[in-house]
């Protein structure tokens, strides 16, 4: 069965150069992508045409970097793959520079406000600030929207080339429902047809509007956050809103000038922007990727994994990159980096640019990020909870400080994901569930991270980095607690494991079970960092 191809795909055979296992790696992410993040070996077989023993060793080596887990029967996204998108949103340095002010917009109008950049024909988001109500309007960071269904998409074809425009004419005749853009219903057979008209509006009035082209109810404004020098469109700032909130006449005309003064202000940082300072680049691919080889033989595909670390090369201060330099940031010699390279190239995930460089396409996102831009805290946990239960034969748990309670006496913990071990005695606590924090090993972990002078208890527990709680909450009830820290060191939430005495001593708890406690903190915050680079992990 030949593989699908969405408008957004690839047409045409690869040049003779490019690395063929790297272009079924990245059809395989691309499913996964398009199905939410799951799939199954045989799901995916379908999807890519590939055969089933190719789809079995691509997903092992996909696993062994951390991109995916295979969970059951299914093939799952991990946070690991994130570091793609990551990399590319790191050196568009967009989101660094200019989310606070879209954040703050958000704030001021209490409406939904994003930041997106153009996709060839298509649109994608690069940060959302978004109002937690029960009728939302947000789309995930990455998701691909055709230009003609959404506000940004005039002002940026107001840029196009005449080859621009016929791609995207080519495209509409081909997909007229706008099938292969799962981030959008399909277009209504009576829709109108009148975006080349808009878009020479957007081109003489400097904005647009989303008039629910999307799906009834959605409306949006946008204006162009234009870059420094050339003063083409570096970015489309967006307000989002619905129509029992606002018309798309009434945000045009209430909403719109205070649209204005906050891109001008985004407009101001890029010009004031400091330089940017390129960070370490990874280290260690090459030789990582040839020890895989060594350890699992015909299963780990060296070539794709090489392949993909050359997407890691680029980041902070290292937005465009030499060949020579993409080698030396990877390890890889330069016959393989170039391979890479014009294979990423015929795939749109990598453009030439000026002095013999490349730069990552934002197509790059497309490679697993928005099913995972909407993760939270106790899903990035769920799996290593399960992990921990399974090694240590006894239930693990995650939670935070409890909303609304102060951390002090009286403060409490709210269970927010856990994981049982099979036993006939055991703890049976409930997701949700509230507890008080003071006798809990949990909550003494979460209360230690407070600012402040602390009692000796938790002074204790601070230092040590644990806390150790015996039959003070309940008789037969002992747990052992580590934190889990954000990319700034702070204290979001605690992990456990629970016990009975006739099971484990006191000493057990900490010789025993603290090691393996600790590892999965480690991991967990892993993917939480990851996660979290440029996007927000809700701590419930």
């Amino acid at each position: 069965m030949p593989a699908k191809t969405a408008p957004h795909d690839v047409a045409g055979g690869p040049p003779a150069e490019a690395v063929t296992p790297l272009i079924r790696g990245i059809a395989v992410l691309r499913r996964l992508t398009e199905a939410d993040g799951t799939l199954s070996p045989g799901a995916l077989e379908r999807a890519t045409g590939l055969a089933r023993s190719t789809v079995d060793r691509i997903t092992a080596t996909l696993a062994r970097m951390g991109y995916v887990r295979l969970d059951g029967r299914d093939v799952v996204l991990t946070p690991g793959v994130m570091r793609l998108g990551n990399a590319y949103l790191a050196a568009l340095r967009l989101p660094a520079l200019l989310a606070a002010r879209a954040d703050a917009l958000a704030d001021e109008l209490d409406e939904s406000v994003s930041l997106a950049v153009g996709d060839l024909d298509g649109v994608r988001f690069i940060h959302q600030a978004t109002r937690r109500r029960a009728m939302s309007v947000s789309f995930r960071i990455g998701d691909l929207l055709p230009a003609e269904r959404t506000a940004p998409g005039p002002l940026f074809a107001a840029e196009w080339t005449e080859a621009d425009r016929q791609r995207w004419r080519s495209r509409r005749a081909k997909d007229p429902e706008d099938t292969s853009f799962p981030a959008v219903p399909p277009r209504a057979a009576a829709a109108a047809d009148d975006f080349e008209e808009r878009v020479e509006r957007a081109r003489r009035d400097g904005w647009a509007l989303d008039d629910q082209l999307i799906e009834p109810g959605l409306v949006a404004v946008s204006a162009p956050v234009r870059e420094p020098g050339t003063g083409r469109t570096a970015c489309v700032a967006s307000v989002v809103s619905h129509t029992s909130r606002h018309s798309a006449a009434d945000l045009r005309a209430a909403l719109l000038p205070r649209l204005r003064t906050a891109v001008a202000a985004m407009e101001a940082d890029l010009r004031e922007a400091a330089p940017p300072q390129p960070g370490p680049p990874p280290s260690g691919l090459a030789t990582w990727t040839t020890a895989s080889k060594h350890e699992l033989g015909r299963e780990f595909i060296e070539s794709l994994a090489r392949g993909l670390t050359v997407l890691t090369a680029f980041g902070e201060g290292r937005s465009a990159l030499t060949l020579a330099e993409v080698a030396r940031a990877t390890g890889l010699a330069r016959a393989t980096a170039r391979r890479a390279l014009i294979t990423y190239e015929h795939l749109g995930l990598v453009a030439p640019a000026a002095d013999r460089t490349f730069t990552l396409t934002p197509r790059v996102l497309g490679l697993g990020f928005p099913p995972l831009s909407r993760t939270t805290l106790p899903s990035l946990a769920e799996p290593h909870l399960r992990a921990l239960a399974d090694q240590v034969h006894e239930p693990t748990a995650l939670a935070v400080l409890a909303p609304g309670t102060a951390a002090a006496a009286d403060a409490e913990i709210q269970y927010t994901a856990g994981a049982g071990a099979g036993r006939v005695l055991t703890v049976d606590i409930a997701v949700g569930a509230r507890l008080p924090a003071a006798s809990t090993s949990l909550g003494r972990v979460l209360l230690a991270d407070a600012s402040g002078p602390l009692p000796p208890a938790l002074a204790e527990v601070r230092a040590q980095g644990y806390a150790l709680v015996d039959q003070e909450l309940e008789s037969g009830l002992r747990s052992i607690a580590v934190p889990v820290r954000d990319r700034a060191g702070r204290v979001v939430a605690a992990l456990n494991v629970a016990t009975h005495p006739a099971r484990r001593t006191l000493e057990d708890c900490v010789h025993d079970l603290l090691p393996a406690l600790r590892t999965t903190a480690d991991h967990l915050q892993t993917d939480l960092h990851t996660a979290s680079r440029f996007t927000r992990v809700p701590p419930t």
